[in-house]
C-alpha cells in the first residue's frame, strides 16, 4: 500500500457497522460487522484499511500515532436526513401543530437570518451541536436569504464536512420580508448551486418550502433547477399534518394529491427527500418507489406537534428509502440517539417493534443510501469517506448499571438508543480528523 505515514490517522478500538445496504429488515443482522479489537486508517480524509488488530501489517503502522479508545464503541456517524438550522434557537416553542406553529414562531425566528453575521453566529452554533451529538453528516434547511446558505456552507468548509443545503424557496402564504419571487429564487438558487455543490464536501438542494408556500411558477422553475442540475438534491416536506394535507388539496385542485404536485413539477428522484410522510396513501407509496425517492422519519417532531405515527413497516413493504431526522426545531433533539428511542416508541404505538439493528442501521448507512451517498458514507468499508464517532455506552451511573445487564452488543444497543444523549459521544471524526471531544483535556 503506497501512502504517506505522517498523514495517516489510525483509530483502534471495538468497531461496529453494517456491511451492505439491506431490502428488508430482517437482512440487516446478516450484515452486521463487530471487531472487539479493530484498526481504522484513513488518510487525506478516507479509509485506507479496516480490519482486525491481529492482522494488521506492523509497517501500516510506521510512524503513525494510535489513538486507542478500548473501553469505548466506533461507529459511523450518524446521518440527519432532515433538519432546520435557523430553528435551533425557538425548540421547544409551545402549543401548536403545524400551521400554527410555522406562523407564530417559525417565520418571525427566520427573518433574522438576513443579517450575515447572525447566520454565521448560529450556523456556528449548529454545527457544533451536530457534532457534539456525532451527527456527520446533515440534509438542512436553511432560510430563503442567501447569506444563510453560505453562512452554513461556510462553516461545514472550516470543519471538512459533507452537509447537503440549500435555500429555501418560498412565494406565498408568508410574511412578505420572508418571500421570494418565482424568478428571484431561480436565480439565487442558481448561483448557489454555482458556487457550493460539489465544493469540496458541499452538496445543494433545491429547497421549495412546502407546496403551499410556493406558487405554480416556483414550483416550475424548481424543476427546471433539477434539470439544469441533476446531481442537485430536492429537500422539501410532504403529508406531515392533516390540515396541511386538505390546504394542499383546496391549492392545487387539478394534481391527484400531495406528493402529484411535486411530482408534475420533476421534484421527485432518487435525491429527492421528503420529510414526514406520515399520512401517504396507496398511489403516493407506490410513486415514492418508482421514484426512487426517500423519505425523512422525525419522530420527535411528529409527537411534538402532534402530526401523527410514520408507518416505518409500510416503507419496508413498498421498498421506499428511509433515513431519519431530527427535524430541530420542531423535532426536541439534536441527538440521534434520542430520536431512534422515540422511533421505537412511534412504532410501538402501531403494534410494531424496532429492533436496536434496524434503528442502527437507519442513523448509518440506510441513512446514507435515502440521500444517495452510500458508495462513500454508512460504513466502514475501504475508500469510503472517514467519518466516524466513539461513543461511550455507560456515560451515566444508570446508564453504566443497565449495560452491566447487557450480554449481547443488540442489548448493548438498544439500551444506548433509549437511554443515550449527548453525554455519550466521546469523539467525533470528520474527514478522518477528531472535531469534537468531550473531554476537555484533549
Amino acid at each position: 500500500m503506497s501512502m504517506h505515514n505522517a498523514d495517516t490517522q489510525a483509530v483502534r478500538g471495538r468497531f461496529l457497522d453494517i456491511q451492505h445496504t439491506a431490502s428488508q429488515p430482517e437482512d440487516i443482522a446478516s450484515h452486521i460487522r463487530y471487531i472487539e479489537d479493530g484498526l481504522l486508517l484513513s488518510n487525506a480524509g478516507k479509509i485506507v484499511w479496516f480490519g482486525a488488530w491481529a492482522d494488521v501489517d506492523p509497517k501500516l503502522l510506521d510512524g503513525v500515532a494510535v489513538a486507542h479508545y478500548p473501553d469505548q464503541l466506533i461507529t459511523p456517524g450518524f446521518i440527519d436526513t432532515h433538519i432546520h438550522f435557523p430553528q435551533t434557537e425557538m425548540m421547544g416553542a409551545y402549543g401548536e401543530q403545524l400551521l400554527s406553529w410555522l406562523n407564530n414562531y417559525t417565520f418571525p425566528t427566520e427573518i433574522k437570518f438576513k443579517d450575515k453575521a447572525y447566520a454565521d453566529q448560529i450556523a456556528s452554533f449548529f454545527v457544533n451541536e451536530l457534532l457534539k451529538n456525532g451527527t456527520t453528516t446533515a440534509l438542512v434547511f436553511c432560510t430563503v436569504h442567501p447569506e444563510s446558505v453560505d453562512a452554513l456552507f461556510e462553516v461545514a468548509a472550516s470543519k471538512n464536512m459533507r452537509l447537503i443545503a440549500g435555500k429555501v424557496m418560498m412565494d406565498r402564504h408568508a410574511p412578505e420580508t420572508l418571500c421570494d419571487t418565482a424568478q428571484s429564487s431561480y436565480t439565487e438558487s442558481k448561483q448557489l448551486i454555482e458556487k457550493w455543490h460539489e465544493k469540496g464536501r458541499a452538496l445543494y438542494a433545491i429547497t421549495p418550502r412546502f407546496a403551499p408556500t410556493s406558487t405554480d411558477a416556483q414550483l416550475s422553475l424548481a424543476g427546471q433547477l433539477k434539470q439544469e442540475f441533476p446531481s442537485v438534491y430536492v429537500h422539501t416536506h410532504l403529508s406531515e399534518n392533516k390540515d396541511e394535507i386538505a390546504w394542499v388539496k383546496s391549492l392545487f385542485p387539478h394534481h391527484a394529491g400531495y406528493l402529484d404536485v411535486y411530482h408534475q413539477y420533476g421534484l421527485t428522484g432518487e435525491r429527492s427527500v421528503f420529510a414526514h410522510c406520515v399520512h401517504l396513501n396507496e398511489d403516493e407509496w407506490k410513486c415514492m418507489h418508482d421514484t426512487d425517492s426517500a423519505i425523512a422519519f422525525c419522530p420527535t417532531s411528529n409527537l411534538f406537534l402532534g402530526s401523527g405515527l410514520f408507518p416505518l413497516r409500510k416503507a419496508w413493504q413498498h421498498g421506499v428509502k428511509v433515513g431519519l431526522g431530527t427535524d430541530v426545531g420542531a423535532g426536541t433533539s439534536f441527538s440521534q440517539l434520542q430520536t431512534l428511542g422515540e422511533a421505537y416508541k412511534v412504532q410501538q404505538l402501531q403494534g410494531d417493534t424496532l429492533s436496536a439493528f434496524e434503528a442502527f442501521y437507519h442513523a448509518t448507512l440506510g441513512g446514507a443510501k435515502s440521500l444517495d451517498l452510500e458508495d462513500c458514507l454508512g460504513n466502514f468499508n475501504v475508500g469510503k469517506e472517514a467519518d466516524f464517532i466513539v461513543i461511550d455506552l455507560n456515560a451515566t451511573p444508570l446508564q453504566q448499571l443497565r449495560q452491566s445487564h447487557a450480554s449481547t452488543i443488540e442489548d448493548h444497543l438498544f439500551a444506548l438508543f433509549t437511554l443515550g444523549d449527548d453525554r455519550n459521544i466521546v469523539a467525533t471524526y470528520v474527514n478522518g480528523q477528531k472535531v469534537y471531544s468531550s473531554s476537555l483535556t484533549t
